[in-house]
């Protein structure tokens, strides 16, 4: 299909913009100075359950009903349940390695294709592109929080150098998103099979990573 240039800078912008939300995240963070320790802890808590609300929307209202469009349903469930199988092998290696980066690991691994699957959205001109693009930008902001806390805490990194990894890795969103809109907006089956497995994958993260710390 022909790719248009005001198609292609909306895929950009858009997949930029919400990648920037994770050193945003970051900078929250970094900035965030409040005293007392039972206000702070309870501060995470409330940023971490808000983004735990926009990765459920996420999943709920954009990654499994376009996902399940185009596959039938043992397929769809086989990609969902694959997802999930998937982040949580990578949760125990990277466990077992004694990294601080599991969160850093667990935000890039779903960012990277739900920014294919937007790519591809935007191509088959779905109108839920913006809506998926404005939940990914909400679910970066509080991992990109969470994400600078765990590699604040474990002293391998300075602040600085945190952030600039975050906004390298905001650069890799406008890559997956290109390559999303010119290769899978013929291959709606394939981008189908992203979402469901890229929302099978967020749900185990959420309880998994997010869902426990607020409690």
């Amino acid at each position: 299909m022909e790719i248009s240039l005001d198609l292609l800078l909306a895929v950009i912008v858009s997949t930029l913009i919400v990648g920037l939300a994770m050193p945003l995240g970051a900078a929250v963070a970094l900035f965030e100075n409040i005293q007392s320790e039972w206000l702070r802890e309870e501060f995470r808590h409330r940023v971490m359950a808000f983004g735990g609300g926009a990765l459920l929307s996420a999943i709920a209202l954009v990654l499994v009903p376009e996902g399940m469009e185009n596959l039938s349903p043992i397929y769809a469930a086989s990609c969902f349940v694959l997802g999930g199988y998937f982040f949580m092998g990578l949760d125990v290696f990277l466990y077992k390695m004694n990294t601080p980066a599991g969160q850093l690991a667990a935000m890039l691994s779903d960012f990277i294709p739900e920014s294919i699957a937007l790519g591809a959205a935007f191509a088959t001109g779905d109108n839920s592109a913006y809506l998926l693009a404005g939940l990914i930008g909400l679910q970066n902001l509080p991992e990109g929080f969470n994400a600078y806390r765990e590699l604040n805490e474990s002293r391998t990194f300075s602040s600085r150098k945190i952030i600039t990894v975050f906004i390298l890795m905001a650069l890799l969103g406008p890559v997956a998103g290109v390559s999303g809109l010119l290769f899978l907006a013929d291959s709606p089956v394939i981008v189908s099979a992203i979402m469901l497995f890229a929302a099978g994958g967020i749900l185990y993260s959420i309880f998994q990573d997010i869902a426990p710390p607020p409690r």
